[in-house]
């Protein structure tokens, strides 16, 4: 499933722009360092390209071969201003920490574990799955709150999304032995 199929449906079809990292690659794994096997820390993003009048940017990282039904959230973070030009690594976990200066009243949205955060992959056994990091540009500033559901942040950018971007790293686990084992 592309990133598409996680935009909403609106008449016109939104522009494509280039999603990045200086850390992964699509069809690449992805570092242990963006999964509890590691420091279990969000991964550094970048986009170019942008359709000329992004005001607000949103962001969605999820797992289509995870979840009850899937897909299995892993992270959500909207309200990012329109003219950021990525999210840096170890974005905070906590909600109540400042966000970093690029990407200044950026809120984070509930992932599949109900929390306000990102966390990483960790597909059972040695399973291979893929994680879609899809960028949206929206043509407004919605002011959304903070914990919104997968099924809630697509609503409510339904009819704002003139861009999408996306990239799609893989990871397999890679434990270290000492650290934390969550589900994906």
């Amino acid at each position: 499933m592309t990133a598409a199929a996680a935009a909403p449906s609106s008449a016109q079809t939104p522009a494509s722009f280039i999603v990045e990292s200086p850390t992964m690659l699509t069809g690449v794994l992805m570092p242990r360092d963006y999964s509890p096997d590691g420091r279990n820390v969000s991964p550094p993003l970048t986009w170019r390209g942008l359709p000329e009048g992004t005001r607000q940017i949103a962001v969605l990282c999820q797992d289509h071969g995870a979840g009850r039904p899937p897909p299995w959230v892993h992270w959500i973070i909207y309200n990012i201003p329109g003219n950021a030009t990525g999210l840096p690594e170890g974005v905070p976990f906590d909600p109540s920490e400042r966000m970093p200066d690029e990407i200044a009243g950026a809120t984070q949205g509930n992932n599949g574990w109900g929390l306000p955060m990102y966390r990483g992959p960790a597909p059972p056994g040695t399973s291979l799955h893929h994680y879609h990091f899809a960028v949206f540009a929206l043509d407004t500033e919605l002011d959304l709150p903070p914990g919104l559901t997968r099924d809630e942040l697509l609503e409510a950018i339904e009819g704002h999304v003139i861009g999408l971007g996306s990239m799609v790293p893989l990871y397999q686990r890679q434990p270290s032995g000492n650290g934390p084992q969550f589900p994906s």
